[in-house]
């Protein structure tokens, strides 16, 4: 099966460069570094490093605590940080640039010869996988050269689990390869084993995204962004939205305008490259919007504001008084719930959570969570929130103690990759 995997990549191969120069149209970073995807990047000699991948933007938000941990616990190594798409990067760059201990780097592709050579320069002591990313070169190369390797803050949906049971002996064989997996839930637990992963090496832990630290310079900036907006205003953050969703949001912006006519929109779109396309969408919908980034002056008569930034949207989240997290109001499955919640906002999602089903359900079942069906739904559930300051506080004190009471996941996987590295 191994020879038919890399038989078939290797026909794809050729494709890969016209793949990302195809995917740059959109956002350029695509074709930044493409040497390092083949693993012939101008990779530095390191004698010995910690290996940490983290495939996106969610990931890459996830692992920065543990990220932080690791530079404290192993401060004389190199800690090298693989992603996969260029806004996750862009993360790691941004939150780690003044630091020289972290070196960031595109992940290779699956192929033997850029795998090989990545490990004969970077030489890690340990491969740490956010969430779940099983490639079988990945993993073989890394296991046969005696290196550890653990999934932290692993997750798996039963869509994924019917996907890889379908490999059947293929999978199994390597995920043997496999040194620990830390689970997020007994759910993700009985996932991994559902697939193949031996009992006795998975952990339940924790979910890592319940140790985020908000830093005081975010209350500051966001107290400044809400004087210039207007501090009187009801400022509501609708986040990580999608193709197909935005619709949905401007259309109940529209509705809350009837009521709350002062009201203000800030719309975070969730990949960079449709920015502009849904700053016409805005405008299609005759609402006065201005963009961020363009630092013109708001007024009184601003509807929204297009968030077109990368790595603001805490701030956004502080300086609002309502959030709402996209990918939920489509059948996409939700984004952080945890990041306003940590704020203490009142969280608010569309129906569609698969991929936060246990977050979304402690949140739910504690008051710090309203589940809204569509648009109409939602705008009168702002308008209600709006009208209500005492049960914004009571519903964002509810989702503060979610987070608070759910923190550690980040210590135990420590604990055992302190006990895995040599």
């Amino acid at each position: 099966m191994f020879y038919i995997y890399n038989f078939l990549i290797h026909l794809i191969l050729p494709l890969l460069p016209l793949r990302l120069l195809w995917k740059s149209r959109r956002n350029p970073g695509y074709r930044m570094r493409m040497l390092e995807r083949f693993g012939l990047g101008d990779f530095p000699v390191i004698n010995s490093s910690i290996w940490v991948h983290a495939v996106s933007l969610g990931e890459a938000i996830s692992a920065i605590p543990l990220i932080k941990e690791l530079m404290v616990t192993y401060p004389n190594t190199k800690i090298v940080v693989t992603n996969m798409t260029p806004t996750g990067a862009q993360k790691i760059r941004e939150i780690f640039k003044s630091s020289a201990q972290i070196l960031q780097l595109y992940i290779p592709y699956d192929y033997p010869f850029a795998i090989k050579r990545f490990l004969r320069h970077l030489h890690p002591k340990i491969l740490i996988l956010m969430e779940a990313e099983l490639w079988p070169n990945i993993l073989t190369f890394t296991a046969k050269q005696n290196i550890p390797i653990i999934i932290a803050n692993a997750c798996l949906s039963e869509k994924s689990v019917k996907n890889y049971q379908k490999f059947g002996i293929f999978i199994k064989t390597i995920l043997e390869y496999l040194t620990c997996v830390t689970a997020q839930s007994k759910l993700d637990a009985e996932n991994f084993a559902a697939i193949g992963v031996a009992k006795e090496k998975i952990l339940i832990a924790g979910n890592i995204k319940f140790d985020i630290q908000i830093k005081d310079t975010v209350y500051e900036k966001a107290r400044q962004l809400r004087n210039l907006w207007g501090q009187n205003r009801p400022i509501w953050v609708a986040a990580s939205t999608h193709a197909g969703e935005e619709e949905k949001i401007l259309l109940a912006a529209k509705l809350i305008l009837e009521q709350a006519p002062n009201s203000l929109l800030i719309l975070v779109p969730r990949h960079p490259e449709r920015f502009n396309q849904v700053f016409a969408l805005c405008k299609k919908y005759q609402l006065n919007t201005i963009r961020y980034s363009a630092s013109q002056e708001y007024s009184s008569s601003t509807n929204v504001i297009l968030g077109d930034v990368m790595g603001q949207l805490l701030l956004f989240y502080a300086a609002c008084d309502i959030a709402f997290v996209g990918g939920s109001l489509i059948p996409w499955g939700g984004h952080n719930l945890l990041e306003p919640a940590a704020l203490a906002k009142p969280v608010l999602s569309g129906p569609n959570l698969s991929e936060f089903r246990e977050i979304s359900q402690l949140m739910s079942d504690t008051g710090g969570l309203i589940k809204v069906e569509n648009e109409i739904m939602l705008a009168d559930t702002v308008i209600k929130l709006f009208n209500n300051k005492n049960l914004c506080e009571k519903i964002g004190c509810a989702a503060l103690d979610v987070v608070e009471r759910h923190r550690g996941a980040t210590e135990k996987i420590l604990k055992q990759i302190k006990r895995l590295v040599r």
